[in-house]
């Protein structure tokens, strides 16, 4: 017999016979007629190919093969019943959940100092890693759950997806505090003129600001060219180098790395960051609550 060729309310008849063992009581209990339980009943002993229960004064009584089928089935349908009625709670003061974030350095500079701070106060068993956006398919990693939310620019993430807008952002021209650019306003002509760190971010939106840059004929003498923004505090406080870097990332670097930005004197474009997750998870609640938190603490609005 495959399970494909029972019908689950006949189980659900049988273990309500074992309980009531009278067919007019079992039909009360399930709100079926009592032809209904006769009918689920027939069905049920032609596919077993035994009696199932025999009917004797005091009821209708069991056969060995449907004791031997009571404990098995009964312990099946509380499992079933169980799973399908499970509340979607999640409690974040007690979970020990392990949530992966897809996200750039950027974002590792910027979102991770304040959500591992908020984490430590309400759900301090949590836990999360983090996995470069374009270092795994994040398409295939999302959608088997194996990374929980990405945030960025991230436009290959369209159907079967969510989003949510953080924040925009406009691009800034940062340097040291005392730079010959530290002032209010700093003209094409001196961004051109200066020594320049460029970021080449493979796999982010924010390669196409150099893109940008050149198309307009822009030019940059560039002294330095790394793969990622993790060093651009440490160089931009120890040389004369300018670097073109998100208002965020530059927020975020300003106070720890003595630095300070102003408007970028070219024309770009505004950076939509928006925060991603896989529709399968849109209703499970660990999924909710930790984009709830981000939004909170960094969605636009949030405190500074």
């Amino acid at each position: 017999m495959e399970l494909k060729d029972i019908d689950l309310n006949l189980l659900v008849v049988f273990n309500q016979l074992l309980i009531d063992r009278r067919v007019s009581k079992v039909a009360t209990s399930l709100g079926l007629s009592q032809p209904g339980v006769s009918n689920a009943l027939a069905r049920l002993r032609k596919l077993t190919d035994d009696p199932l229960f025999l009917r004797t004064p005091k009821g209708m009584e069991p056969t060995p093969f449907a004791q031997q089928m009571a404990e098995p089935t009964a312990r099946a349908l509380q499992v079933l019943h169980a799973a399908l009625n499970q509340k979607a709670s999640f409690d974040p003061a007690t979970s020990n959940r392990a949530f992966t974030v897809g996200m750039t350095d950027i974002g590792e500079i910027y979102f991770l100092p304040r959500l591992m701070q908020e984490l430590s106060r309400v759900a301090p068993s949590v836990s999360v890693s983090t996995v470069r956006n374009a270092a795994v398919n994040l398409q295939d990693e999302m959608e088997a759950g194996h990374v929980s939310l990405a945030i960025g620019l991230l436009p290959q993430l369209k159907a079967g997806y969510f989003q949510r807008r953080l924040f925009k952002q406009h691009y800034v021209c940062m340097f040291r505090r005392g730079h010959a650019l530290d002032k209010r306003k700093v003209s094409l002509d001196e961004f051109s003129a200066a020594d320049h760190v460029v970021v080449v971010s493979e796999g982010t939106g924010h390669g196409r600001t150099d893109e940008l840059l050149r198309r307009r004929n822009i030019a940059r003498k560039v002294v330095l060219t790394v793969p990622h923004y993790v060093a651009v505090g440490h160089i931009l406080h120890d040389s004369d180098l300018v670097a073109t870097v998100p208002e965020r990332l530059a927020e975020a670097l300003a106070g720890p790395f003595g630095l300070a930005y102003v408007r970028h004197p070219a024309k770009l474009p505004e950076i939509a960051i928006n925060l991603f997750w896989h529709g399968r998870y849109n209703k499970d609640p660990a999924n909710a609550w930790l984009r709830s938190l981000i939004i909170r603490l960094h969605g636009e609005g949030a405190p500074g």
